[in-house]
């Protein structure tokens, strides 16, 4: 099974990198039962933005609409998830960050991630739920989170039987659901490869499919 998002930043380039717009987001949480039954390789969301300290921060969540009270995130040996970037608009990545998820002789889950902008050329390896410093100011994270998505699904509903638009504003259907989220800071110019668009987008793949 393979899950892709696509989502495009468009960076201003001078006198340092700067975003358009705040930050962006694809979002994608009821799927086709075959996806379904494979939860961890169920992409949510993506979301991507830039910070006033030059970094990309991008996050990918997944295995969503988990009940409040669950203990830790969802953690896949066999899974891959990848953050890529073009920058320079011809739709190939021209830098791929994967991250994988493992555990040691004692049973504890960790997280490494290869190839972050910014972080050097080894690994960052460290455990889940747990802030894991990737050197020269940057962060990655692994772990459960309250689901930050905001939508009236009830209301979607409403409106698809009734040819009647039914939002609510006020409603959030995942209000007090959990997901589980990676979240990586790059170095943005790095990331940028010197281009002044630039497009991400996230991937989940299972070892022998």
């Amino acid at each position: 099974m393979k899950t892709t998002r696509l989502i495009a930043l468009t960076l201003a380039v001078g006198g340092g990198l700067g975003l358009g717009a705040s930050g962006v987001f694809a979002a994608d949480h009821i799927e086709a039962p075959g996806t379904q039954n494979d939860t961890p390789g169920d992409i949510t969301d993506f979301y991507a933005w830039h910070t006033d300290d030059n970094k990309l921060v991008a996050v990918i969540d997944f295995d969503g609409l988990k009940e409040a009270g669950t203990a830790t995130g969802t953690y896949d040996p066999d899974m891959l998830y990848g953050v890529h970037i073009d920058s320079d608009g011809d739709n190939v990545a021209d830098i791929d960050v994967w991250v994988r998820f493992g555990q040691n002789g004692e049973g504890e889950w960790g997280m490494q991630v290869t190839n972050l902008p910014g972080a050097g050329e080894d690994p960052v390896v460290g455990p889940v739920e747990t802030e894991i410093d990737a050197g020269n100011g940057l962060r990655v994270f692994a772990g459960l989170r309250d689901d930050p998505f905001f939508f009236d699904l009830d209301g979607y509903l409403e409106t698809l039987m009734s040819g009647t638009l039914s939002f609510d504003s006020a409603n959030d259907s995942f209000a007090g659901t959990n997901v589980t989220s990676i979240v990586l800071e790059m170095d943005a110019t790095m990331a940028a490869g010197g281009g002044t668009t630039l497009q991400t987008w996230a991937t989940s793949a299972r070892r022998g499919n």
